[in-house]
C-alpha cells in the first residue's frame, strides 16, 4: 500500500517509518508531512491508499485534515499520545489508532484490521468519532467558588494567568477568573486552537486581528497581547500556517 505519514514529532515519523520496514515490505512510504496544510497538498497529488494520522498537528487536528480530503480514497490509522478527548473519540468511534510511541505489534494489528475493512465502513466509524470529538473538545467547564460555568471555546478570546490564578475572557464581554494556573488548561485549549504566545497568556487564533513585529498581538477587541522573545518563532509558525488553512 502507498502510504503517508502524518505527524508533527520527527522522531515519531522516523521510528514509525522504521517500524514499517521491518514489518512489511509491502507498505511503501510515500511522504511524510508534520501540518494539515502540507498533507492535504501531498494527499491530494499522491493519492495514498493508507495514512497514518497523529490526531493533533501543528496547525489544526486530523478531522480538520479529513474533511479537506473527504473525496479522496484511503484507509486511516490514527496516531495519538494517551489524551483524554481523542481517546475517548476513536475508542467510541470504534476506530483503529495507535498510543504514542508506536509498538510493533499493536502496529501489526492496526495494519490488519484496516486493511480487511472497507473505505466507506472506515468513514462511518470516522465521522462517530469526529461528532465526539467536537463535542467533548469544544466546551471548558470551570469550577468557580459557586457554581461550575460552562464555557464554549470558539467563544473564549484569551486567558491571562497571574499569582496562580486564570481569568478567562469571553467575546460576550463576560469573564471567569478561577483558582488554577494556566498550565493546567493548556491541554485542551490547545486543541481548540489557542496558542501560548506568553507565559501569562492563552489566545484564540480566531480573535488575533493583527501581529506587531515589535512583539505585540492585536485582538479584534482591541486588547494587546504581548509574544516573549523564547515564543516568537513558534508563535509566528502556528498563526502564519493557521492564516493560510
Amino acid at each position: 500500500m502507498r502510504s503517508l505519514i502524518v505527524e508533527d514529532k520527527a522522531y515519531i515519523r522516523k521510528g514509525l517509518r522504521n517500524l514499517l520496514q521491518l514489518i512489511d515490505k509491502d507498505i511503501e512510504v510515500i511522504g511524510e508531512c508534520e501540518s494539515v496544510k502540507d498533507a492535504v497538498v501531498v494527499a491530494n497529488a499522491c493519492k495514498p491508499e493508507l495514512i497514518f494520522l497523529d490526531i493533533n498537528l501543528t496547525d489544526g487536528n486530523a478531522f480538520d485534515f479529513l474533511e479537506q480530503t473527504e473525496n479522496l480514497k484511503f484507509k486511516v490509522i490514527f496516531i495519538t499520545a494517551y489524551e483524554e478527548y481523542a481517546l475517548k473519540a476513536l475508542k467510541i468511534g470504534a476506530v483503529d489508532y495507535l498510543l504514542k510511541p508506536v509498538d510493533i505489534e499493536e502496529l501489526k494489528v492496526a495494519i490488519q484490521k484496516v486493511s480487511e475493512m472497507s473505505i466507506t465502513v472506515q468513514k462511518q466509524k470516522i465521522e462517530a468519532a469526529k461528532q465526539v470529538w467536537n463535542n467533548e473538545s469544544s466546551k471548558l467547564i470551570l469550577s468557580l467558588h459557586d457554581s461550575f460555568q460552562v464555557i464554549d471555546l470558539s467563544e473564549l478570546m484569551f486567558c491571562e494567568t497571574d499569582k496562580g490564578y486564570t481569568t478567562f475572557y469571553c467575546n460576550d464581554g463576560k469573564k471567569y477568573m478561577v483558582s488554577k494556573t494556566l498550565k493546567e488548561f493548556e491541554d485542551p485549549l490547545s486543541k481548540a486552537n489557542f496558542i501560548r504566545p506568553h507565559q501569562s497568556f492563552m489566545v484564540n487564533l480566531k480573535f488575533i486581528d493583527r501581529y506587531d513585529k515589535s512583539g505585540t498581538i492585536h485582538l479584534k477587541n482591541g486588547k494587546k497581547i504581548p509574544v516573549s522573545t523564547r515564543k516568537k518563532e513558534s508563535f509566528l509558525n502556528t498563526f502564519l500556517s493557521w492564516t493560510k488553512i
